[in-house]
């Protein structure tokens, strides 16, 4: 295990008071332990914190009018390396856990329906399971451009499909739907990783084989470790960073992850 800290610090501006549900604190789990966190808002203000549908930690606050920073930071015990097993195995959907079946379901961003044509040529010949899984994630890493500028916040995973470029969050998109076309459980986890061009908050693709599920990111040559996972979703939807619901600018988002 490797020792990873995180920091992000996100100023706003509002021009009037809107409440705002935050995910910004990641917790503890099978391959991640949080060993030190803080939370910080100036202005502070009175938060309510609850847990989403899909065990995330979600934060309630109303962000009063004018500039507002939020410091999140973490140091986090996390894995070098990320659990491989091409001899996994497809689990056919009747016999899925109740919980993982919403994961096969097309979604807002995800319209596995549509993209069954493309991920039966992908996975051509492919063994059912991690070895299609795994090759779909090739696909994305040799077929699609890492290119900012070409996608917004209502790119979908066809969009993606056919202009062949985006970024992570779109990798993540397309890599999911191509899974749920082929009957396979993905979903969608956003966090923070190390050694991004840009940092940022990352998004990834996790599918679920063998009974487990296993952690897929089609942005690198292969699926590194050294990642903190914030939140899980069917998509991006589901791990907004930020939802608010009302006028709220983001004037900055910096973001900072080292080992040690």
């Amino acid at each position: 295990m490797n020792i990873l800290r995180a920091f992000c610090e996100i100023t706003f501006d509002a021009p009037a008071p809107v409440p705002v549900v935050l995910m910004l604190r990641p917790h503890s789990g099978w391959g991640q332990w949080i060993a030190e966190e803080r939370y910080d808002f100036n202005p502070r203000t009175q938060v309510v914190e609850y847990t989403d549908i899909y065990g995330n930690v979600c934060q309630r606050v109303m962000i009063p009018a004018g500039t507002t920073t939020i410091q999140a930071s973490c140091v986090a015990e996390v894995p070098e390396e990320v659990d491989k097993e091409f001899s996994a195995v497809f689990v056919e959907p009747q016999h899925l856990p109740d919980h993982v079946l919403r994961f096969l379901l097309p979604s807002r961003y995800c319209p596995s329906d549509q993209l069954g044509e493309l991920a039966g040529q992908i996975v051509a010949g492919m063994t059912p399971g991690y070895q299609q899984v795994e090759a779909i994630r090739r696909w994305l890493h040799t077929s699609i451009r890492y290119e900012y500028g070409t996608s917004n916040t209502a790119t979908t995973a066809s969009d993606t499909a056919r202009c062949r470029a985006g970024v992570c969050r779109d990798f993540a998109h397309l890599g999911i739907a191509l899974c749920r076309a082929l009957n396979i459980p993905a979903r969608m986890v956003v966090g923070y990783t190390e050694k991004l061009a840009i940092p940022d908050i990352h998004a990834w693709f996790e599918a679920y084989v063998g009974w487990r599920w296993y952690m897929f990111d089609g942005t690198h040559e292969e699926t590194a470790g050294n990642r903190i996972a914030i939140a899980y979703g069917c998509d991006a939807t589901d791990v907004a960073f930020v939802t608010q619901f009302g006028q709220l600018d983001l004037r900055s988002l910096v973001v900072r992850v080292e080992k040690g």
